[in-house]
């Protein structure tokens, strides 16, 4: 009977072992390729270009699930073509946009500029500097190849 005991408990005891190193063990795999999307606002960083980049400082692609763009504070669509016609088209100098629509992919150590200007300077183009950092805001929902995590990254509040 003491051994029948024993056995039984030893069986349940190695059934646990094995269940928290499988549950351990999917968790850091998810963490190995978990994306981790950095935005910040570059002004003659490395030469004259100046605006808003996003990188993703994680170990695995980052996969875009919806993004929102605010203007002043009003809500005026998803990071895509047609809502970058309607903000650039009046501005006095037409910055280079990189658009961001659901779907897209960005791998891991990827940097791209959204919006950009490649000869910037601080008194011809005051009003783009003012832009990406007071008037504009672009927030991008994103998840990993796993799915389902509901990542977000906005630029840095002033």
């Amino acid at each position: 009977m003491i051994t029948a005991v024993a056995a039984v408990v030893v069986a349940l005891g190695s059934l646990w072992v094995s269940y928290t190193q499988a549950r351990d063990s999917r968790r850091h795999g998810r963490q190995s390729v978990r994306p981790m999307l950095h935005m910040r606002r570059v002004k003659e960083y490395e030469g004259t270009e100046a605006g808003l980049n996003v990188i993703n400082a994680g170990l695995g692609p980052a996969i875009v699930t919806r993004s929102i763009v605010r203007l002043d504070g009003e809500v005026i669509g998803q990071w895509d073509y047609h809502t970058q016609q309607r903000l650039l088209g009046p501005l006095p100098t037409r910055p280079k946009a990189h658009s961001l629509r659901p779907g897209a992919v960005v791998l891991a150590g990827q940097s791209t500029f959204l919006l950009s200007l490649d000869d910037f300077s601080d008194d011809r183009h005051g009003w783009f500097w003012e832009l990406v950092t007071r008037r504009l805001v672009i927030e991008i929902h994103y998840e990993s190849l796993y799915g389902g995590e509901n990542f977000m990254v906005a630029p840095p509040v002033f």
